[in-house]
């Protein structure tokens, strides 16, 4: 199999077998029968192994390695498989390089990890400041491309080569691209994570985390831990996750679609500035990005001129839902800075497009934006 479609659908499936369902379905066990010597059993407490999760596992790492083999383990969210690569594999003493305008929660990750006694260098993701940031002494490099919410790009290779060339892991979080976007794997990262809770999954409906690697030891490692600290995924979750994969290509296709036509008519507004996509040709990051992805992913940013022309925007907006989260098939919207801790102006839009008409998107957001401007008067246009 080579395709992209053919590989979402078919992958992680058993053979076909007269009489029995193409996708198994969820198995429920806390324990499994277990005759014998424990060390042989496929299976035999659920927190070690569901036969559910190695369903999933295996297309994780059909669809994040295709042409080399590949292990996978799947947890109940992306940061729980963050942690569990950060924690599983630095020690007292060690050195991670982190990105400072990545995922929102890695600052709290940082906290932890430095209590734990290792040494934490932050590092913006465009640029060459993650090279600076290498030296002899750095055990990991963590790389988050494109950036959320900001939407930088990296050269994972570039970066990779570098990193190795010092006796460094490198860890890349595949969330916003998927791997139908980007195989870390093959741009030489050692690590691919993710929060299969966006797009991977792409249904609002599963939290869901995953580690791939082509390298047993790292697998071994990061699998004890998830066995040692309890971090299991639900077996329903895991079969509505993989069952889910069968669309993946035409929701990443529609998706990347549908942000090219909006962000080209974000273009347009006046009022618009900051607008990041990197499939849009123009951006900074296009270029690079251009070279490692194969598909540039469902998220657009821009800022609008302040918080309340931002919150009109949102309130006005009918078909696009003012939520977290990015990668549904829903469209979502939220002026990201009501959480606090990203470094974005306070009218920063984040807009994940989801599966809906392009033209009913592009109107929609059309009008949201004139019924948030301010008429003559200085008061909104809203109704």
């Amino acid at each position: 199999m080579t395709g992209d479609g053919t590989r979402a659908v078919r992958a992680g499936l058993p053979e076909a077998a007269a009489y029995e369902p193409p996708v198994p379905g969820p198995v429920l066990a806390a324990h499994f029968h277990l005759p014998g010597d424990p060390a042989v059993a496929p299976y035999g407490y659920g927190r070690e192994g569901n036969p559910t999760w190695t369903a999933l596992e295996a297309a994780v790492a059909e669809l994040e390695s295709p042409d080399q083999p590949a292990h996978a383990a799947v947890f109940p969210s992306g940061i729980a498989a963050t942690t569990a690569v950060l924690f599983a594999l630095l020690r007292p003493g060690d050195v991670a390089v982190l990105p400072s305008d990545g995922y929102q929660l890695l600052p709290r990750v940082r906290a932890r990890l430095e209590a734990f006694g290792v040494g934490v260098r932050t590092a913006p993701t465009g640029g060459d400041a993650q090279l600076a940031a290498l030296s002899d002494d750095v055990r990991l490099l963590w790389i988050e491309t494109p950036s959320n919410p900001g939407l930088d790009v990296c050269d994972i290779r570039r970066l990779a080569d570098a990193a190795h060339a010092r006796g460094a892991l490198v860890a890349v979080d595949n969330t916003l691209a998927t791997p139908l976007g980007q195989r870390p794997l093959d741009l030489g990262a050692d690590l691919s994570v993710a929060s299969g809770t966006k797009a991977f999954n792409g249904h609002g409906d599963v939290l869901l985390g995953y580690v791939a690697t082509r390298d047993a030891r790292l697998h071994a490692e990061i699998r004890d831990w998830r066995t040692t600290t309890g971090a299991i995924l639900g077996p329903m979750e895991a079969w509505l996750a993989h069952r889910g994969l069968a669309t993946l290509h035409l929701r990443a296709e529609r998706q990347q679609a549908n942000a090219l036509a909006v962000a080209a008519a974000l273009r347009e507004r006046p009022e618009v500035s900051g607008l990041r996509y990197p499939g849009l040709p123009g951006d900074p990051a296009h270029e690079v990005a251009a070279r490692q992805m194969r598909r540039f992913g469902c998220v657009v940013s821009f800022a609008l001129p302040d918080r309340e022309r931002a919150d009109r925007f949102l309130g006005a907006l009918r078909l696009v839902d003012d939520a977290t989260s990015f990668g549904g098939v829903r469209s979502t919207a939220e002026r990201r800075g009501r959480w606090g801790g990203d470094a974005v102006p306070e009218g920063f839009i984040r807009m994940s497009l989801g599966v809906e008409d392009a033209a009913d998107l592009v109107a929609d957001i059309r009008r949201a934006l004139d019924a948030a401007a301010p008429d003559a008067s200085g008061t909104s246009t809203v109704r």
